[in-house]
């Protein structure tokens, strides 16, 4: 039975999230949909990160099992057409050995939170990115981000829900940089607590708008305690960039 990698990339707003929920559409759901209007099998997508709803991927990765060998084009344009009109797209197949899991394969995964800074609305980005009216220093922030890279008790910026067996996660990346109004903030680590990425934005913003030091920011993650993180940033700006293998 071959295995197939496939390149994904979505716009979170219409869904509960990449997993399949009884509440509403999901990515996930929708993949299986398409597989099964393409090849009549009922093949499950694992998807390498369980995006929330709202949040989007432009380089989620999911993989497949199905019953024969298939040129990885015709896959790939096959469900494509059974997509539509939903906004998902795969971006690439390619067979993979039997072993490989696009979940529990990984080794790293990447993500991008996009803060337009300015005093308009937004037109194009709306549903794509935070809006924040007010001043942000982003060199404060990048300098608070610092604080949280390494290996932490991150308890602080995880879901009350989290389902992860422990809060101890290594932070390999946390950069802030603003490119004219759009500020972003780029997270590498191998695996993410449930809302850790928002969370950390959420706080980030903080520091940003003058309320908090960067030696603020180091006690909030000392204190693991949920209740002090700062507020937490809403999925729209949130993007599942890349998984490496």
């Amino acid at each position: 039975m071959p295995r197939y990698k496939l390149l994904i990339e979505y716009d979170g707003g219409p869904f509960v999230g990449w997993q399949v929920q009884h509440n509403g559409m999901s990515v996930q759901g929708v993949l299986t949909a398409a597989v099964a209007a393409f090849c009549g099998e009922t093949a499950h997508v694992q998807g390498a990160g369980r995006t929330d709803a709202g949040v989007h991927a432009l380089g989620q990765v999911a993989h497949i099992d199905l019953a024969k060998p298939w040129d990885v084009d015709t896959i790939r344009d096959a469900i494509n057409a059974h997509l539509r009109p939903h906004p998902i797209a795969v971006l690439a197949v390619e067979p993979v050995a039997d072993d490989f899991d696009a979940r529990f394969s990984a080794r790293q995964r990447h993500y991008v939170y996009r803060i337009i800074n300015r005093r308009a609305d937004l037109a194009l980005d709306l549903r794509r990115a935070w809006r924040i009216p007010r001043p942000l220093d982003a060199s404060a922030m990048h300098e608070g981000a610092q604080r949280l890279v390494g290996r932490h008790d991150f308890t602080t910026f995880r879901a009350t829900e989290c389902q992860a067996k422990s809060p101890v996660k290594t932070l390999d990346r946390l950069d802030v940089e603003r490119d004219r109004d759009e500020v972003r903030v780029r997270a590498s680590a191998r695996s993410f607590l449930h809302h850790q990425v928002r969370s950390m934005v959420g706080s980030l913003v903080q520091v940003g708008e003058g309320r908090w030091s960067a030696d603020d920011l180091a006690r909030v993650l000392a204190a693991r305690d949920r209740k002090a993180c700062g507020p937490v940033a809403p999925p729209d700006g949130l993007y599942l960039v890349r998984v490496d293998y």
